[in-house]
């Protein structure tokens, strides 16, 4: 009888920890401005305001998760979280896990340096220590094309920018909007002139929501005609 009681309590927690159905989960990395971060304690940003209209349309309560980059696919697989929206790069080993909506924003991978750099050109960091956030997209992309380089995968981009400044790394490859925003709180580091490469970002789901990824196209093809995403990107932005 009483291993019946406690199996019936166990139950009961376990059914009981489940996600709210009014919350519409959002997963993301809150270290990526203008696109997620904080401020006054508050996770703000571009993806947060397109996520919160998201919302509205479902008439849902949005939750946000603050997780590490590299874990953010895993939670939209195991089901803790609805969305992700974290300046993710369409990929096709991305698209072999889940499944992502329409290109929202188009974003420019740059090279950060100190000021006293001896490197001046993008096409000198090749066979140097680069600093890239770990799983990114240009991760993958220092990874595959700089077989000389040094490559220092780090959590956090403010990691980066102190090994940087440390001289324990040469570089770091990001997109454009963060690094500036960095290099404005950071006056020692600086952005090199061109860009390295292209990339686009979408929102992921878990694969084969199909409900929910139309859902989430319906809300950005309407925010892009309006120019809304433009509009959310200034207003982060202030460099």
């Amino acid at each position: 009888m009483k291993k019946c009681l406690l199996f019936l309590v166990m139950v009961l927690l376990l059914t009981g920890c489940g996600k709210n159905d009014n919350d519409l989960v959002m997963v993301t990395e809150a270290g990526f401005p203008p696109y997620e971060f904080y401020e006054n304690g508050k996770v703000v940003g571009v993806d947060i305001e397109i996520a919160n209209e998201i919302a509205k349309e479902l008439n849902k309560n949005l939750v946000i998760k603050d997780i590490a980059f590299d874990s953010i696919i895993n939670e939209l697989k195991s089901g803790k979280a609805d969305f992700a929206a974290a300046g993710m790069s369409i990929t096709e080993d991305r698209l072999k896990e889940v499944d992502f909506t329409i290109e929202y924003i188009v974003s420019e991978q740059v090279v950060v340096v100190r000021n006293d750099s001896q490197i001046n050109n993008i096409d000198d960091i090749k066979d140097k220590t680069i600093s890239v956030q770990l799983g990114t997209v240009a991760d993958q992309y220092v990874t595959k094309n700089y077989k000389e380089a040094k490559v220092n995968r780090l959590k956090k981009f403010l990691v980066a920018a102190e090994d940087v400044k440390n001289n324990k790394s040469d570089c770091i490859v990001m997109d454009k909007l963060p690094a500036l925003e960095l290099v404005k709180k950071n006056p020692e580091l600086k952005i090199l002139d061109g860009t390295l490469f292209e990339d686009k970002y979408g929102m992921a789901v878990k694969k084969g929501n199909k409900e929910l990824l139309d859902q989430i196209n319906k809300v950005l093809e309407r925010l892009i005609s309006e120019g809304k995403i433009e509009e959310y990107t200034v207003k982060f932005s202030e460099w």
